[in-house]
């Protein structure tokens, strides 16, 4: 009976290729998560700009759309991370290079994704502010 396991794939260069598609999606991320926290951040500006404070549906606007930016760029950071460990799997052990860090990638992609997380809760639950008036 012939083997039915996934075929593994001999040639370097495919290892590269999906290095390079994995940090165009971490560039992607990092995008998504840049553009969240301007989003988020655009509403304060706008307050600051008019000298009137923001009405709570516009408020509630740039803080959800900019939390919805951050956790999507969090999601392609790990699905892409995930998607990079399927080829390196596929890949014969002489198609990587001796020495070659296949996870270094994986691991920058798990820590955008922390940041963008930690990100996300920061702007849902801010510090409750415990001040004092003379």
């Amino acid at each position: 009976m012939p083997d039915q396991s996934a075929p593994t794939v001999t040639d370097p260069r495919v290892l590269f290729a999906a290095e390079r598609t994995l940090l165009a999606w971490q560039r992607t991320a990092i995008a998504l998560m840049g553009f969240g926290f301007v989003v988020e951040r655009f509403g304060l500006f706008l307050q600051m700009v008019v000298r009137a404070p923001l009405s709570g549906s516009q408020r509630n606007f740039s803080l959800g759309l900019g939390v919805v930016l951050l956790m999507l760029g969090a999601i392609v950071a790990l699905v892409s991370a995930r998607q990079f460990r399927q080829v390196v799997k596929a890949l014969a052990p002489d198609a990587v290079p001796t020495g070659y860090w296949t996870n270094a990638g994986v691991a920058l992609n798990i820590v955008i994704a922390v940041i963008a997380a930690a990100l996300a809760l920061h702007f849902m639950w801010p510090p409750v502010s415990n001040s004092t008036s003379l």
